[in-house]
């Protein structure tokens, strides 16, 4: 990477263009599994330039890029005929493939002619819509009118073997695609007010509405420290939930977000850890998307956060 050339990209200064980055390689390094596993932190940025070719005209494109972050943040207005150039040396290719590198011609004119002064008049900066996730309609504010079922789930971390998964889901009468379609269990949630969380009154927990990306085990309890570091919400005990706390959310119907959860949640964590272990190896997680609850490694794939508290 070249960090002494800069852009001024809107009100956005990118200090340095990735020119050995291309589409192809960033997928390899912020999607799969193994390539996380070479990025520094989740907020690492990089920058570089495409092809865009999916339209009738292709463009020049600037893109910013990091794990679950692919942001093309504008459009280089180079000559016509290099872009064009660019896109027919890739010879035939498939459909979903219209992303392509710059060669070596278009590299040449954006570095005699984009880092100059005159260079921002040849940036069009995109502007991102700004998608505000629908969290359903407003939860109540108190149970004075509901018959609440009180139910206390074990909140200890745990070991669970293969065979005791099932057992579980059918003694507190989860749902789970696999193990328990019948199973329903039934929450009564309570706005908390703050915009962050939200209340079950049955289980007396406290749930984070959002939660913490994907990472590994060793990333995420150094996240969970953190945030309890800085008081979350006013609250320094945030953990990781159990089994049987994370499989309570578990709704037996998907959602209009495509996620077996309360809307009130968001769609954002698919798949979580659980505060349980398997044997001989492995962790256990929660996904809310496929509905039922699986083990793997704790660092491929990885998992989400949504943590929780006792009240």
């Amino acid at each position: 990477m070249s960090n002494h050339q800069k852009l001024e990209v809107g009100s956005q200064v990118v200090n340095g263009i990735d020119w050995e980055m291309t589409p192809d390689l960033s997928f390899g390094t912020y999607e799969s599994w193994g390539g996380r596993e070479r990025v520094r932190s989740n907020s690492e940025r990089v920058h570089y330039f495409f092809v865009d070719a999916w339209g009738e005209t292709s463009k020049l494109c600037l893109m910013e890029r990091g794990i679950r972050h692919a942001k093309v943040l504008a459009e280089i207005h180079a000559p016509q005929n290099l872009i064009d150039q660019c896109v027919e040396a890739q010879g035939k290719s498939s459909r979903f493939e219209k992303s392509y590198a710059i060669d070596f011609a278009l590299k040449n004119w954006l570095m005699e002619n984009l880092f100059v002064p005159s260079g921002v008049d040849l940036i069009v900066v995109l502007q991102e819509e700004v998608i505000v996730e629908d969290m359903g309609p407003a939860l109540p504010t108190s149970v004075e009118d509901m018959d609440v079922e009180q139910c206390s789930l074990p909140y200890e971390p745990a070991i669970i073997n293969d065979d005791e998964i099932a057992g579980i889901m059918k003694k507190w009468n989860f749902h789970d695609t696999q193990l328990n379609v019948d199973g329903n269990f039934k929450n009564y949630l309570i706005d908390s007010g703050d915009g962050l969380t939200v209340l079950d009154k049955r289980t007396s927990l406290m749930w984070q509405r959002d939660g913490i990306d994907i990472t590994s085990i060793r990333r995420m309890n150094r996240e969970i420290n953190g945030l309890n570091e800085q008081g979350y919400a006013g609250f320094h005990d945030w953990r990781l939930p159990t089994m049987e706390e994370a499989m309570s959310l578990m709704e037996n119907a998907i959602n209009r977000k495509g996620v077996h959860l309360h809307p009130c949640f968001s769609k954002e964590q698919p798949f979580i850890f659980v505060s349980a272990q398997r044997q001989p190896g492995g962790y256990w997680f929660v996904d809310y998307k496929q509905g039922t609850a699986f083990w793997s490694s704790g660092t491929i794939p990885g998992g989400f956060g949504k943590l929780c508290r006792s009240l």
